[in-house]
């Protein structure tokens, strides 16, 4: 059996849920074959999935949003990629679906959440089972204009699929399908090198992890100053100038490579950083708290935002908070509304995806 997930080239947060369910399906069927398709840098998907056994095949399936930085979109820069990918998706698709059928193995197509997994799936005749907490007919759609055309495509394609795998955060996705509500979708943490793990269990401040997802966030070095009595933690920079400019803050730790920083939350005591489907899971399913910075050009934010209010520990922050350094680190954090939601999304989507997958072997 071979389970092929077409993964969104938009963002790191769509790699870390999709690693987490092939982790999981790796664990109850490890004979299946496994293949994360992404354009997600290979380094970094190795260290989400963590098994060199899951085959790694580099495609962009679609563009998402263009970022202008880690809290704000480009729409022309978006609608021009959009044109790129026109241009050359017939072909990365029909390269890939000859690569599929020479596998000679029945397959499941997972997509999370390009709409070109639809056509994937029709050139090889296999079933398509969507994953996700929105789709991108919803976030184009309210940029009106020519991204209009690109929503009715996307809603054209998600409407081809056999089945929805549900996240929470989630928008309305009407897709006429049937479906399955999924908890919170995320890996577990690792353990830490012994060195780190002892240098944070020495401090004596209360540890924050700063945080903006793979784009990272210029921040000027003199805000952690401002907070002599916390302790941060980040992953370095994309940007070597940026890593540059940190090193040597006596506050602030950058996490060597090889961690993730999900590894880390088990030592920290709140998050500061963007809204994010993947991040909001991770910390909640560790009762860690969250300083979120608004955002507002992205329809998914209004969805993470009410279930955050509902199921975690929180307080918001403007963007101008955020460069001023008013992060608002000693005050006490907003209570959830409700319960907190379980953690073993991942497992529930891949046992589905089994029961879907099973009878295709036969």
């Amino acid at each position: 059996m071979l389970i092929y997930v077409c993964s969104s080239s938009h963002g790191f947060g769509h790699a870390a849920r999709d690693a987490a369910v092939l982790k999981q399906l790796r664990r109850l069927r490890p004979d299946w074959r496994l293949v994360m398709s992404s354009q997600v840098r290979p380094g970094f998907l190795s260290l989400l999935l963590g098994d060199g056994e899951i085959e790694q095949r580099p495609c962009r399936w679609d563009v998402g949003m263009v970022q202008a930085d880690a809290l704000g979109s480009d729409p022309s820069a978006t609608l021009t990629s959009l044109a790129e990918l026109d241009a050359r998706l017939a072909w990365e698709i029909q390269l890939e679906a000859r690569w599929i059928r020479e596998q000679g193995l029945p397959v499941l197509i997972l997509g999370d959440i390009p709409p070109a997994a639809a056509q994937l799936a029709a050139a090889v005749d296999a079933p398509l089972v969507w994953m996700s907490n929105f789709g991108w007919d919803a976030i184009y759609r309210p940029f009106g204009g020519a991204f209009e055309l690109f929503a009715e495509r996307a809603l054209e394609s998600y409407r081809c699929g056999q089945f929805l795998l549900r996240c929470p955060f989630d928008l309305a996705m009407d897709w006429g399908l049937p479906e399955q509500r999924l908890d919170l979708v995320c890996s577990s943490p690792r353990p830490l090198p012994i060195a780190l793990r002892g240098a944070l269990a020495a401090l004596d401040q209360p540890i924050i992890q700063v945080g903006f997802g793979g784009m990272g966030l210029d921040l000027d070095p003199q805000l952690f100053a401002q907070w002599p009595d916390h302790h941060f933690l980040m992953a370095c920079p994309p940007d070597p100038g940026s890593s540059a400019r940190l090193v040597g803050i006596p506050n602030l730790t950058l996490l060597p490579e090889g961690v993730r920083p999900l590894d880390a939350f088990p030592f920290c005591e709140r998050h500061l950083g963007k809204p994010g489907f993947s991040t909001f899971c991770e910390a909640l399913s560790l009762d860690l708290g969250l300083h979120v910075v608004e955002r507002r050009d992205f329809a998914e934010v209004s969805a993470l935002m009410h279930g955050l209010a509902r199921h975690g520990r929180h307080r918001q922050l403007s963007r101008a908070q955020l460069m001023g350094g008013d992060w608002q680190l000693d005050q006490p954090l907003l209570p959830a509304e409700a319960e907190p939601l379980a953690a073993d999304g991942a497992l529930q989507a891949a046992e589905q995806l089994i029961r879907i997958g099973d009878p295709l072997r036969n």
